[in-house]
């Protein structure tokens, strides 16, 4: 990574919301204000929400999943993994997301430590969703109204299941670029349909056994580049599993399909509601895009120029989703891989990754407008936002006015959440943010992994920082 000066003015440097405000101006941003927060009681952050099966959801955050690359190869949790899952136990939201991705699959995981569900780690999983619940009654003497789901993945082309070997892809259809990308040869194998009628068999088995564990919904993962979003897609795939929309979709259509026929536990879908053409470092490590001839015509949601967004196909995603029963959708964009500023803008990026090529606000407010725009086209579903970590000291300004304009239903925490686990508690309590944990998009939790080691937020949280591999981490940086 080249080594330079943050190219933007950092969030911390905007001290009052007159400076807020005249930067978004500057930046000629559509980025909904709420200068002066509501009272705790009586913001739009605590309002409550009730979904068609009477549950409700006693507020309006959401912890998005967020892995730590620290179960053990068999998939079971570590310490570590406990360990976040109670801070999202504690945090305030009532919405839990997640928790984080857990494969299907030991070919499908993005990492030989990543969390898996199968009759062998079931138990495990039961105790962690009691876990959540009894720390979450003890802390705030109600769980009644929080909302606790468990991500289904399968890493498809950015699977790297076996420790101390290089990624084992596994992909629909040859891509223009991400071949290049990952050194694929001409002749690299696509998953075939039989293989995916078995994935889809895989998938509600799992959905079986997160019922069992006690979870309240699965996500269904269709974002970020693995397999679900890859089927999205894959315009240019033949068969049952390519080509039209509804051929695309028929892999969650099967999936919805089988868990309603034994589990019926409700069905959830984090999408990548647009996408971008790869992006690389360029000569001064400011991100560019990789070259092409003509049109870009491989990113869902995406438009041909591979730089801007069309809703056209998200829209009848979405009708599809409705059909299905699908409520709770969860929007966020492009993949950490291969688009990170426009995934999740930061100022720093991870070692893999290039220097943002736009003010990282453009991108936060790029993912507020397009969720703002399907909530307005599908105001009967629920949707949570993504993005808003960045914003650091003015997120519950902004969180108050999305929600209170009805862009959003849900404000999603990720990175902002392995910091400041309390965040939500803190901003419904009315306590004030303690600005010494606030993410600064340091991108720590991302480098670790890409080095093989842990995530964690190591400049901020005392129990990371205290670790050897805080002091490893540093070295493995400077060099870089």
């Amino acid at each position: 990574m080249a080594k330079s000066k943050p190219r933007y003015k950092r969030i911390a440097q905007l001290k009052t919301s007159d400076d807020f405000k005249s930067h978004i101006n500057q930046l000629n941003l559509q980025m909904p204000f709420k200068e002066k927060l509501s009272e705790p009681a009586s913001s739009s952050l605590a309002r409550s929400l009730t979904l068609k099966s009477g549950k409700q959801i006693g507020n309006r955050f959401c912890i998005l999943p967020m892995e730590g690359w620290d179960g053990t190869t068999d998939g079971l949790p570590s310490d570590l993994t406990k360990r976040r899952w109670h801070n999202f136990a504690i945090s305030g939201a009532k919405l839990l997301w997640g928790c984080e991705a857990v494969a299907v699959c030991p070919e499908g995981r993005a990492n030989p430590n990543q969390l898996m569900i199968n009759h062998k780690t079931l138990d495990s999983f039961k105790k962690m969703y009691q876990d959540i619940i009894d720390q979450h009654q003890q802390r705030f003497g109600d769980s009644s109204d929080l909302e606790v789901g468990l991500q289904l993945t399968h890493s498809g082309r950015f699977a790297r299941p076996t420790k101390g070997k290089p990624g084992q892809p596994i992909i629909l259809y040859r891509h223009s670029v991400l071949d290049e990308k990952l050194d694929l040869p001409d002749d690299y194998p696509l998953l075939a349909d039989s293989e995916i009628d078995h994935l889809v068999e895989d998938f509600i088995a799992a959905a079986q056994m997160a019922c069992d564990a006690g979870f309240h919904f699965v996500d269904i993962k269709h974002c970020h580049g693995y397999l679900g979003h890859e089927f999205l897609s894959a315009f240019n795939r033949p068969g049952k599993y390519g080509g039209s929309l509804e051929h695309r979709t028929r892999f969650l259509r099967s999936i919805v399909k089988g868990i309603k026929a034994t589990s019926n536990i409700p069905v959830a879908v984090r999408l990548s509601a647009f996408d971008w053409i790869p992006f690389r470092q360029g000569v001064d490590g400011v991100g560019q895009p990789y070259y092409y001839n003509g049109s870009y015509t491989e990113a869902f949601g995406g438009n041909e120029t591979g730089q801007g967004a069309d809703l056209k196909e998200v829209f009848q995603l979405f009708k599809i989703f409705k059909n299905l029963g699908i409520e709770l959708v969860c929007i966020t964009g492009g993949s950490p891989y291969y688009v990170p500023h426009i995934q999740r803008p930061a100022l720093f990026p991870p070692s893999d990754g290039y220097l943002p090529p736009e003010d990282p606000l453009v991108g936060v407010a790029r993912q507020i407008q397009i969720t703002g725009q399907i909530k307005q086209q599908f105001p009967e579903m629920k949707i949570v936002g993504s993005a808003y970590s960045y914003l650091q000291e003015w997120l519950p300004q902004v969180a108050e006015a999305v929600v209170e304009q009805e862009l959003v239903d849900f404000v999603g925490l990720g990175r902002m959440v392995l910091s400041y686990p309390d965040m939500p508690a803190d901003i419904l309590e009315g306590n004030g943010l303690k600005r010494q944990k606030i993410c600064r998009t340091f991108s720590d939790c991302t480098t670790g992994p890409r080095q093989g080691m842990i995530s964690g937020c190591f400049p901020l949280d005392p129990f990371y920082k205290n670790m050897p591999e805080a002091a490893h981490l540093k070295e493995i940086k400077q060099k870089l």
